[in-house]
């Protein structure tokens, strides 16, 4: 049998995800997280992205998307805060086109330095989800 470590993903919302799993992987702002058991403690932020779980006796990875937040990570538990958390199989492609055509214009239209910051957040968003829609498309054979 497989080590495995207890996840949580939470959002201001709610709670997607609370089990077990044989291996996290996160999008930290310095590169992706690879998270196994017994991993030495470890408290980071999160970038816009896909949280990957491996689940013992499932095929596929279980994929949520993050648009930022904490990572805790202790030796049995890893936390997952994030700020707004979405199920890869609840993403929605059309939205997320809409959402990075909205932001490109936004950034060429700028009136203010806050409006391209604000602009290049929701870009930055828009694009990881289409990559967590990329990588479920691809897990499925599309």
């Amino acid at each position: 049998m497989a080590l495995t470590i207890h996840v949580d993903v939470v959002s201001a919302e709610k709670s997607l995800f609370s089990g077990v799993a044989e291996v996290v992987i996160v999008p930290g702002e310095m590169g992706e997280l690879g998270i196994y058991p017994r991993h030495a403690p470890l408290l980071t932020r999160i970038k816009p992205g896909s949280v990957r779980l491996k689940i013992p006796n499932q095929s596929e990875e279980e994929l949520i998307y993050v648009s930022g937040g904490m990572l805790e990570v202790q030796p049995s538990v890893v936390t997952i805060l994030a700020d707004t958390a979405i199920r890869g199989a609840d993403l929605d492609e059309v939205r997320s086109l809409e959402a990075k055509r909205a932001a490109e214009e936004a950034m060429k239209n700028r009136v203010s330095d806050m409006d391209y910051a604000h602009a290049q957040s929701e870009l930055a968003e828009a694009v990881a989800q289409l990559h967590a829609i990329q990588k479920l498309r691809k897990q499925a054979g599309h």
